[in-house]
Formats: C-alpha cells, sequence, structure tokens
C-alpha cells in the first residue's frame, strides 16, 4: 500500500517520541466529546491506516461531522510537524496511523492492511509491514 524510504523512516524514526508525545492532546481532546466516545464504543469510528478517523460503513450525519472536524485537525497538525520533520504530511500520516492503531484499545475498531474494520482484541492489532 505505502512504502517509506529507508531515509524518510530513519527521519520518521528520530522523531517518533515526539510524535507519540505531540499526538496524545488531540485524541485525548477528541475524547472528551461524548458523541466521539459514544461512536467509538459503538463500533461507528475507528482509526485507519492512513493517520486519519474513518466511519465504520455508513453512519448518520453527525456521526460524519464529528469524524470531518477531527480529521481537519489531524490535518493541521500533521502539516505542522510533516514541516518540521522535513517529511510529507502523507508519510507522516501513515506513520501516525501506525501508532493510533497500535493505541486502540480492545472493542475499538481499526483497518487492517487489507482494508478491512476489525476490532481489536487483547492481542495486538493487524499493522502493515512497514509500521515500526
Amino acid at each position: 500500500m505505502f512504502e517509506i524510504s529507508t531515509i524518510r523512516r530513519k527521519t520518521l524514526g528520530i522523531g517518533m517520541a515526539a510524535l507519540a508525545l505531540t499526538m496524545i492532546a488531540a485524541p485525548a481532546h477528541a475524547q472528551r466529546d461524548p458523541g466521539y466516545q459514544n461512536a467509538r464504543e459503538a463500533g461507528q469510528i475507528g482509526e485507519q491506516m492512513d493517520g486519519y478517523l474513518g466511519t465504520v460503513g455508513r453512519q448518520p450525519d453527525p456521526i460524519q461531522r464529528i469524524v470531518s472536524d477531527i480529521n481537519i485537525k489531524r490535518k493541521a497538525n500533521y502539516m505542522d510537524r510533516a514541516r518540521s520533520q522535513s517529511v510529507t504530511v502523507e508519510e507522516y500520516a501513515r506513520a501516525q496511523g501506525c501508532i493510533l492503531i497500535l493505541r486502540t484499545e480492545p472493542g475499538e475498531k481499526y483497518q487492517a492492511p487489507d482494508g478491512s474494520w476489525q476490532t481489536r482484541t487483547s492481542a495486538p492489532p493487524q499493522r502493515h509491514s512497514s509500521c515500526p
């Protein structure tokens, strides 16, 4: 699906700790919205491999708006962080997708490498082979 060059992978690897710390606030902020938390717990939304939140199947407009709002905020954050690490927004977002999928909790939805939606169990989630 995507490849990150060795140089880009090293660049991303150096900033991975900083990346993880910078993104803690975004999901925490989103979790303050009861609509977000309820949709996540109900399996209506989940983490995608591209670093953005996605809807699982067709969802009502209020859920679509929550996802869109969070993704707008994520993209703005990704753009800033990508510039500071000299990588593309897409590379940064995909690296973040690896982290966000890894941080899902049992019962939450995430996108597997084949593009299907999976429900996280107590086992580690399926992640793309390029994930660190």
